[in-house]
């Protein structure tokens, strides 16, 4: 690669990378807010928290890079231009594809980039995600019993605990079990914990008391100084982890088990997925080819590019909405997959159509020469 092909793309990394920092940094706050119920609800650990956050990153990272590049490669080129270093370019030999070569390299790598966290970062993250969700869901320890408030985490259970410190113990723990033919007992105790006997899940009370009534209405009442409560009723489930099309690698998308009743009900939701997934690093490139087409796509100006800028904005940002609606409407639509694939090809094919349009100037304004080219003159 030639000095200045290196030079160009140094000019474009720096913005990028910054512009990719700074959304990736609202996309993580908006995403950590909305997990704040793990800790609150859930009464989960922060390390918890700080796992579902990050696993939520790869769809966002993706989310957030074609607008990252468009925003950095305005911000860079309206620079070189408006300094005029591209003019010093073409006034080298440099053609107008020699110029935006180093551009369209580096919107080329980081489609090639994203393609590989859709394919294979995002289902496996995902995949973790949901389970995580699934086991804080499940978690007899944030399910069971809540602090200060009665609770009923199954039919016929009642639960109240005055504290719960921060290893699952519990004070002053109140049970009460209501049986279907009409027998209840009350179990109090001073302290409870959680425990694992025989492989089976218990709470075992220290210090406590039961109260029964007989079918004959004869109250029961023994003091303990320690009694185990079989909690196994209470996680006898055969729910499982169920893996949405956001979970999925490109294989179960493209190719689902039809045998199944849920993946023949939602194939075409699934086969919109997978080619969603192909088709998004393509706006990474077609971003990069709007901001070329913003800068390069007209002549010189020395009272700025703002309004060829804004309209590059409006059309990056209806682009891309016009490739979710493609996206929702293709679940209903198998053959509106197409557009998918031709919305951000015909966004790149327009800009780059912008961009060799105008003629290569090689003529230098001597009255608006930057300094450091100036210098180099003096010299």
């Amino acid at each position: 690669m030639r000095l200045i092909d290196r030079y160009l793309l140094r000019q474009l990394l720096g913005p990028t990378l910054l512009a990719a920092l700074a959304l990736s940094s609202v996309a993580l706050l908006s995403q950590s807010l909305s997990a704040l119920d793990v800790i609150i609800n859930q009464r989960q650990s922060a390390g918890v928290f700080l796992k579902i956050t990050l696993l939520a990153m790869p769809q966002l990272i993706n989310m957030v890079m074609p607008i990252a590049l468009f925003v950095a490669a305005l911000v860079a080129l309206n620079r070189l231009q408006s300094e005029q270093e591209l003019v010093v370019c073409y006034a080298g030999g440099m053609s107008r594809w020699r110029v935006i070569a180093p551009p369209m390299r580096l919107a080329a790598v980081i489609a090639l980039a994203a393609l590989v966290l859709n394919l294979f970062v995002q289902p496996a993250a995902f995949r973790e995600l949901r389970d995580t969700l699934f086991d804080v869901r499940t978690d007899l320890a944030a399910t069971l019993v809540r602090e200060g408030e009665f609770t009923e985490p199954a039919p016929g259970l009642t639960v109240y605990a005055q504290s719960v410190d921060s290893r699952g113990g519990m004070g002053n723990l109140f049970i009460h079990v209501a049986e279907s033919d009409g027998m209840a007992t009350t179990y109090t105790a001073d302290e409870g914990r959680l425990a694992t006997r025989a492989g089976a899940p218990v709470l075992v009370m220290s210090r406590g008391s039961t109260q029964e009534f007989s079918e004959n209405g004869v109250l029961n009442y023994l003091t303990f100084d320690e009694y185990i409560f079989d909690l196994s009723p209470l996680i006898a489930s055969e729910e499982l982890v169920h893996y949405k099309p956001s979970d999925r690698y490109l294989h179960e998308l493209f190719f689902p088990d039809l045998t199944q009743d849920w993946e023949q009900r939602n194939r075409l939701e699934m086969l919109a997925e997978g080619h969603a997934r192909l088709s998004s690093p393509l706006y990474n490139i077609a971003f990069m080819a709007m901001a070329l087409a913003a800068i390069l796509g007209g002549g010189y100006d020395r009272m700025g590019y703002g309004r060829r800028i804004a309209w590059a904005g409006a059309a990056a940002a209806i682009t891309r909405i016009l490739g979710f609606i493609v996206q929702a409407a293709s679940e209903s639509h198998a053959w509106l997959n197409l557009l998918q694939y031709a919305i951000p090809l015909a966004a790149l094919g327009l800009a780059l159509r912008n961009v060799f349009r105008q003629k290569v100037s090689r003529f230098i304004d001597m009255r608006n020469r930057p300094s450091r080219i100036a210098r180099g003159g003096a010299a």
